[in-house]
């Protein structure tokens, strides 16, 4: 029997060879964790008129998004496939992420659900919902004194006729 000697750090350095090769085998090939990891990067920005949303969604049709607006929800959902040719290709590297997606997105109760407008362009869905008129900024002129200086014309000019 031969003697080996207690190397406290093999033990250590074998974990961390195993969790290297289990995150190795889950960032590989079609496995559901990393088809499911596609999520749309989204821009939100807001004006006096509308709030306006855009997503980035390169490389998908018009038709594989679903957007729908319900109880002050609006919800995206779609799907990039990964593209399968006819020949066969050998792919070294696949970084881009494909699977479903599903972005959901609360609405103040400022906003006009019933005028939605949805426009694609270049990879990029944008879309614009427009603020119902009441909650649009409006502005209210300021009368100095209480009265307006045409009311105040009119008052003196009464006061000059009743003398």
């Amino acid at each position: 029997m031969a003697i080996t000697r207690w190397d406290p750090f093999r033990d250590v350095v074998a974990l961390q060879n195993r969790v290297n090769s289990l995150f190795r085998e889950m960032s590989e090939g079609d496995s559901p964790l990393t088809t499911a990891s596609f999520v749309p990067a989204v821009d939100i920005y807001e004006d006096p008129k509308k709030v306006v949303l855009k997503l980035e969604v390169p490389g998908m049709e018009e038709k594989d998004l679903d957007i729908r607006v319900e109880n002050n929800t609006l919800t995206v959902k779609g799907e990039r496939k990964l593209e399968k040719e006819e020949k066969e290709e050998n792919f070294h590297r696949i970084e881009r992420r494909y699977g479903s997606f599903y972005r959901a997105f609360t609405l103040p109760s400022t906003v006009d659900t019933e005028n939605v407008q949805a426009s694609y362009n270049t990879g990029v869905l944008k879309l614009e919902l427009n603020k119902k008129a009441e909650a649009q900024p409006k502005q209210i002129k300021v009368n100095v004194g209480g009265q307006s200086k045409v009311e105040d014309k009119k008052e003196s000019q009464e006061l000059v006729g009743a003398r």
